[in-house]
């Protein structure tokens, strides 16, 4: 590691001490926190040059550097230094280090600069350069995104309504390489839509993806343990990333993507001011084109475009894309209710009927909702936007309602055809004589059983019988059965002939 020289108002201070205050060299090291040589160094030094301590407050900083060390850069013939800019780009690579480069330089300068002279200067170009370009980052390893402050507008071509829209930026660390998309809102659909666009144009996935703490991505914002979103951490699981949202109220923790926000206002929406955008199509349109010229631009610091970059230190570096597309989809907690049904943007959708009361986890896509109980699947329907109406899978009932669900007009007429023609008939008839056919499947089910005590044969005479009377009931067969009136001839009249019976005066004992 390069040795660095003490800081002039320390080598000062030292001075002043051994000059002035007479102190030894163990003193003056436990006084500054430096080591005796550090001390025994600079008073050597002085005492050669023939310093005392008038001549040496008299000289500036800079001055008494350079007569102590002499000048920091002093460019020696066949001695060429390295370039700052080049070494920054190169530092952004996997595995690359300031020692690695020093090789490589002496390899093609062997009579260049040593390593503490090689790492000095590069600090030197550092520390002119702006304070976002002090973080290194790693080709590959972190996407920065977030919504710029200023928003994009569109207008409605029929009322010529004006709607503020929102502008998504992401930024890859290593190359500034930058993606950007309007959007209608920040929720959470929109949020995930972003991110799963972002990572498809640049082709591949950062080690890391870094937002601030809003709410479409952390529920909790906390400086240590945010909680994150859970369709954002469910979307990162699906690409192979992981989610480290940047402190709150530090934005050096996500300044490449607080820059690029920057640079999207001027070279994106400072374009644009004067241009009408009916459509949110039409917007990102023209976004993509700007985008794509911001990409190509050649950057002056680094005497590269972004895209010549992102072609060398983050492309080479990204995880690969997923077979599949992330499906954006939305959490709910909800507990089941006493008809075994759970509610989810107002309909309702059936759970096993064994988990009556019990909290449940909804996942919903645009197509597909699950239900799941901790962290396993009960249930799966497909998505309804009919409000108020229930989705219910037979399977999810109990048996006593599975029985009477089982049931419909047209499976009652179907098994009354089985026993015979007057059967299904009178079964129509109990049905279509009551307000709504449901009241009729009790009187139909008791025809079935009947069937099953006295035969079918007796069943449908019994109901042929009743139906040339106008009985529109279970009772009337029954009843018909039980007296053995299904056995007798009806007569001429749709009336039944009275058997011979001593008991039975008949009507001619009235007259």
């Amino acid at each position: 590691m390069a040795t660095e020289r003490l800081r002039m108002r320390h080598v000062r201070e030292i001075l002043r001490q051994k000059l002035v205050l007479g102190r030894s060299n163990r003193q003056v090291s436990a006084s500054l926190q430096v080591s005796s040589g550090a001390v025994s160094g600079a008073v050597t030094r002085a005492r050669t040059l023939g310093l005392d301590w008038e001549k040496i407050a008299a000289l500036g900083d800079d001055a008494l550097e350079e007569r102590l060390y002499g000048p920091r850069n002093v460019k020696r013939a066949g001695r060429p230094l390295p370039d700052p800019a080049y070494l920054h780009v190169e530092l952004r690579r996997p595995g690359v280090t300031l020692q690695l480069l020093h090789l490589e330089y002496l390899e093609q300068h062997p009579n260049g600069y040593r390593y503490t002279a090689f790492c000095r200067h590069y600090n030197e170009w550092l520390d002119q350069q702006r304070p976002t370009m002090r973080q290194v980052h790693q080709g590959g390893d972190k996407l920065f995104v977030d919504y710029s402050g200023n928003k994009p507008r569109i207008v409605d071509p029929t009322t010529g309504e004006v709607t503020e829209v929102e502008l998504f930026v992401a930024v890859l660390g290593a190359s500034n390489f930058t993606f950007a998309e309007a959007t209608r809102t920040q929720t959470v659909r929109d949020w995930i839509g972003s991110h799963v666009r972002a990572l498809e144009a640049f082709g591949g996935v950062s080690k890391a993806i870094v937002p601030d703490q809003l709410k479409s991505g952390v529920t909790r914002s906390c400086r240590y343990e945010p909680g994150i979103q859970r369709t954002y951490e469910e979307m990162a699981c699906h690409y192979g990333t992981t989610i480290l949202p940047a402190r709150p109220k530090s934005p050096r923790d996500k300044a490449k993507v607080e820059a690029g926000v920057l640079v999207a206002q001027r070279w994106i929406l400072a374009k644009i001011r004067n241009q009408t955008f009916f459509s949110l199509a039409a917007l990102n349109e023209r976004i993509a084109g700007l985008v794509h010229e911001l990409n190509e631009r050649r950057m002056r610091v680094y005497g590269a475009s972004r895209r010549e970059l992102f072609e060398r230190l983050d492309k080479p570096a990204l995880g690969p894309l997923p077979a599949a597309r992330f499906e954006t989809c939305e959490w709910k907690t909800a507990r089941v209710n006493i008809d075994y049904h759970v509610e989810y943007d107002h309909h309702f959708y059936s759970v096993p009927s064994t988990l009556l009361r019990q909290e449940v986890d909804i996942r919903a896509t645009a197509t597909t909702v699950e239900i799941f109980l901790r962290g396993e699947r009960v249930a799966s329907h497909p998505r309804s936007i009919v409000r108020g109406h229930h989705t219910t899978l037979a399977a999810h009932m109990p048996k006593v309602h599975q029985a009477h669900a089982e049931w419909s007009p047209t499976r009652i007429l179907n098994w009354a055809a089985t026993v015979g023609p007057a059967t299904a008939k009178l079964a129509e008839a109990i049905l279509a004589s009551r307000p709504h056919p449901e009241q009729g499947y009790r009187s139909c089910l008791g025809l079935l059983r009947l069937s099953k005590a006295y035969g079918t044969e007796r069943v449908e005479a019994a109901c042929e019988r009743a139906m040339a009377v106008g009985a529109r009931s279970y009772r009337h067969v029954e009843s018909i059965l039980k007296h053995g009136l299904d056995r007798l001839a009806p007569s001429d009249t749709g009336t039944t002939q009275a058997p011979a019976h001593e008991n039975i005066r008949g009507r001619d004992y009235y007259h």
